[in-house]
Order: structure tokens, then sequence, then C-alpha cells
């Protein structure tokens, strides 16, 4: 499993939200969210900013590079 798919999985665990209001609120399906959460896809960079920003995250804490979140 890729450290973007762990990093998600924690985020949406810590947020008390279902996928489908993840999904609903970041404005893609939930099938989507689903792939990049069990590792079948990984969201592009564009994806990648919207989803930082969402759950108040850097890019690098998403993709696993090691920093601790913090913007």
């Amino acid at each position: 499993m890729s450290g973007f798919s762990e990093q998600l999985q924690s985020l949406i665990a810590e947020s008390g939200k279902s996928q489908n209001q993840i999904s609903a609120e970041l404005g893609i399906r939930k099938q989507k969210l689903s792939k990049w959460k069990r590792g079948y896809n990984e969201p592009n960079i564009s994806e990648l900013i919207l989803i930082a920003r969402y759950f108040g995250v850097t890019v690098d804490y998403l993709v696993g590079a090691g920093n601790d979140g913090a913007l």
C-alpha cells in the first residue's frame, strides 16, 4: 500500500466523516475516493492539492514524505 493511501485512510478515520460525505464535499465520485484509499489509484497533482487543503495538511504529508502535516 502506498504512503498516500495510508495517510488518506488515517485522515478519513480521524475526520469522523463518512467517505460519502468527504467525496461530496470534495466534489469527487465516492468510487474514486475508495480506490485512492485502497491504493488502487492515486490522485493527480490538482487532486492532491484539493485533498491537502480539505484536511489541512501538506501535500508532502499526504504522500508520506515525512513531515508532521502542519501547514
